[in-house]
């Protein structure tokens, strides 16, 4: 990767996400360059889709995404070797090259973005669970990929089920913010669980008890994945744990804020500090340092391997309780 490249990677890490860009800053240099390149390619990816209008024009966006991919992968979903004239494509050319990154990763993170831009409506957990595992456990898994070569399925499993834990945090916290631009991602099944419809999200201006309910028990399966995704801290390099398990805290103190104002996320939107988030990187220490314990089966096993192995990763080995 070409020095220039990886400064404009890193200022856009630096601009549109703070909470990663401090907790990649506890990144080995061997993996935080490249994560800084896999980071820019996929929020300047969802950026291009998501800002602007939506619907039609939205999903041309996506088409202009997979037309980008087949300008870095050749047809049989290998990188190509030519020279690209966009920085960041460049620098996510060459991580993708050096540590095998297979077409499918990006190419489902594209789909993900595509159901966004068709506007997509969730009617159990596990459609949302797929949402979750494209936008999101795509992105832990290419760093998988960067930071070890262990292929093992609880060690891929464990990486996309705290992207899926991230996202329903995201998504727990923007409800409103989200039905202001006509979306809803509350499952429908969950919803009418707490007595209310997606009418009841879109018209909203205050948040009632209902929509309060369910974004407790969004955070409640959200903290599913994130206690699941602990037992997999211990399988990465000792020098990667940090940075990973902060990032975990990160993200779940968005949770803890959200309950701290009685899960109201119509009328505010929950955030923290950065002298919180730096006392969470303080607070991450006894995950990273813990020996990773026993796997077991976690929440959504056969959905997430399904995925993995439709996006091409080899995956050494098998679970036995599958």
């Amino acid at each position: 990767m070409e020095p220039l490249d990886i400064a404009l990677c890193e200022g856009w890490i630096r601009e549109h996400s703070k909470s990663f860009y401090l907790a990649s800053r506890l990144l080995p240099p061997r993996v935080r360059s490249a994560s800084w390149a896999l980071y820019a390619f996929c929020r300047q990816s969802d950026d291009a889709v998501d800002e602007g209008e939506q619907g039609d024009a939205a999903l041309v966006r996506v088409e202009g995404l997979r037309r980008r991919l087949d300008r870095l992968y050749n047809a049989e979903g290998r990188v190509r070797e030519a020279r690209h004239e966009d920085p960041i494509d460049r620098a996510f050319a060459a991580v993708a090259s050096r540590h095998g990154i297979p077409r499918g990763v990006p190419e489902a993170l594209i789909a993900g973005m595509e159901m966004d831009a068709l506007g997509a409506q969730y009617r159990t957990m596990d459609e949302l669970y797929l949402y979750c595992f494209r936008v999101a456990s795509t992105v832990g898994l290419m760093m998988t990929l960067v930071m070890t070569d262990d292929r093992r399925p609880a060690t891929l499993l464990r990486a996309c089920e705290l992207g899926v834990a991230m996202q329903l945090t995201n998504i727990a916290r923007d409800v409103g913010e989200d039905a202001r631009r006509g979306r809803v991602y509350l499952p429908d099944e969950l919803l009418a669980s707490c007595g209310v419809g997606r009418e009841g999200v879109l018209g909203a201006s205050f948040a009632t008890w209902p929509l309060r309910e369910s974004v407790r028990r969004l955070l409640g399966f959200a903290d599913d994945f994130y206690r699941s995704s602990d037992r997999g801290v211990g399988l990465l390099p000792l020098d990667c744990r940090g940075a990973i398990a902060g990032a975990r805290y990160i993200y779940a103190a968005i949770g803890d804020e959200i309950a701290a104002h009685h899960h109201d996320s119509v009328t505010r939107r929950a955030h923290t500090s950065k002298a919180r988030k730096l006392a969470l990187l303080a607070r991450a220490a006894p995950l990273a340092l813990r020996p990773a314990g026993p796997q077991g089966p976690g929440p959504a096993d056969r959905l997430l391997m399904g995925q993995i192995e439709e996006a091409g990763v080899v995956v050494h080995g098998t679970l036995p309780w599958m």
